[in-house]
């Protein structure tokens, strides 16, 4: 699909006549995700331990590259199930670094299988890992969003989680909803808008009397 971009504002209009962000490019995967997913929020666990992994993964490589592995990586991470996960040993991480259809980096398979005990250690104390994901929502305006992202990227690394840098929690937080930052201009950006009014972030569970206190 030809483009045309309108280098000033970020935005490109394709042939089916629609006004998109520039990012989303000419591939039909990149435009789905884009129209369909890109900054709609979401409140599942696995979705988004799904989304900080992949996060992970795209250190050094496009989002494209790993959108178009997604399933792969989903089938090769028992669907990113923490539950499922936490048992993986040196057997499943060799056979994951035999596995052409996903990125075979060691460092950052270990870092999945290890991140989902965290998310469980989350799960304990929240609630769900989507209670205390939708914690971090940002204030309006870009410097809220940014210190945001901040504090969660610090925050998940207080709590043991690896390849979570400050860039990942900020491209998480975008693609996940608590972030709208499709341009002003785009067809999405309302739809996004409208997804939002009707979500109710989760909210963490009352801890029980004998719970340890938040450090």
């Amino acid at each position: 699909m030809e483009c045309k971009k309108d280098n000033v504002s970020g935005l490109r209009k394709g042939t089916d006549g629609i006004v998109r962000c520039a990012w989303s490019g000419d591939s039909e995967c990149y435009i789905r995700y884009h129209d369909l997913e890109w900054g709609r929020p979401v409140a599942s666990d696995h979705r988004l331990f799904e989304k900080l992994a992949l996060e992970g993964f795209q250190a050094g490589l496009s989002w494209l590259t790993i959108l178009k592995k997604r399933e792969a990586f989903r089938e090769a991470f028992a669907g990113f199930d923490p539950e499922k996960l936490i048992h993986y040993g040196e057997r499943e991480v060799a056979l994951l670094l035999g596995n052409p259809a996903i990125v075979r980096h060691r460092g950052k398979i270990e870092a999945t299988i290890h991140n989902a005990g965290r998310v469980l250690e989350v799960v304990e104390r929240f609630g769900s890992f989507a209670a205390y994901v939708w914690e971090f929502e940002p204030a309006c305006g870009p410097d809220g969003a940014v210190d945001s992202s901040l504090r969660f990227a610090k925050d998940l690394k207080r709590r043991g989680f690896r390849f979570v840098g400050p860039t990942t929690a900020y491209a998480f937080m975008q693609a996940m909803g608590l972030v709208n930052d499709h341009l002003e201009g785009c067809a999405s950006k309302e739809d996004v808008v409208q997804a939002r009014l009707g979500f109710q972030p989760p909210k963490r569970r009352r801890p029980s009397p004998e719970a340890p206190r938040e450090p």
